[in-house]
């Protein structure tokens, strides 16, 4: 059976949205062919029928191949569109480091970090509006960033790989929710040096 082609997909999100941008990157490293869709969580339009046909979780972001095949999840698109390239490290132990920051970025850092940043700096709230236990859980997880990244350059493996991809997302504007990213001197420079990998701007030249 062939093997089924990973370009020509859709790719369903918003582009203010962290998560949306992670498999947006991979596929442009990677030279994968994609059409991309905007889909404004604002305006609730991932709760519309036709999106909610497309993903009944009613989430972004979500890829849709020409065959039928949806793909929901932000580190899944990106793990699947990156099987077998440079950035799904060869070594098992590395490969398994990669996943295990895939899972914490989901579970310890993007539910403080993106969700103080989405209050804050998207619905206006103030910081007395916020609940403060983000901005604790969201330093601590800043600081195991700092911790694993003294010393070394990036977070699985001696090159970019999907973990960096999946942190940097969210981290590199973490100063729109609040968080200095100058009390991180090690974060700070691999947010750089994951930009430039990545080819995309610099998010706090526009702070």
């Amino acid at each position: 059976m062939a093997t089924p082609s990973k370009s020509g997909f859709t790719l369903f999100g918003d582009p203010v949205s962290g998560n949306c941008l992670k498999p947006k990157w991979t596929a442009d490293l990677l030279g994968i062919s994609y059409e991309w869709v905007t889909v404004d969580v604002l305006k609730a339009e991932t709760r519309t029928p036709t999106f909610l046909s497309i993903n009944p979780a009613g989430q972004v972001p979500v890829a849709r191949w020409p065959d039928g095949r949806v793909l929901p999840q932000s580190n899944a698109i990106m793990l699947y569109l990156a099987e077998g390239s440079r950035l799904v490290p060869e070594d098992s132990f590395e490969r398994a480091e990669a996943l295990s920051w895939l899972f914490w970025e989901q579970y310890s850092h993007e539910t403080a970090i993106a969700v103080r940043r989405f209050q804050k700096h998207y619905l206006k709230k103030s910081d007395v509006d916020i609940d403060p236990a983000l901005t604790v859980k969201g330093n601590y997880a800043l600081s195991i960033m700092e911790q694993r990244l003294n010393g070394r350059d990036w977070f699985a493996g001696r090159a970019l790989s999907v973990a960096d991809i999946a942190l940097v997302a969210y981290t590199r504007v973490a100063h729109e929710g609040g968080f200095d990213l100058g009390a991180y001197p090690s974060v700070d420079r691999w947010v750089l040096r994951v930009e430039d990998a990545l080819g995309i701007p610099h998010a706090r030249e526009f702070a």
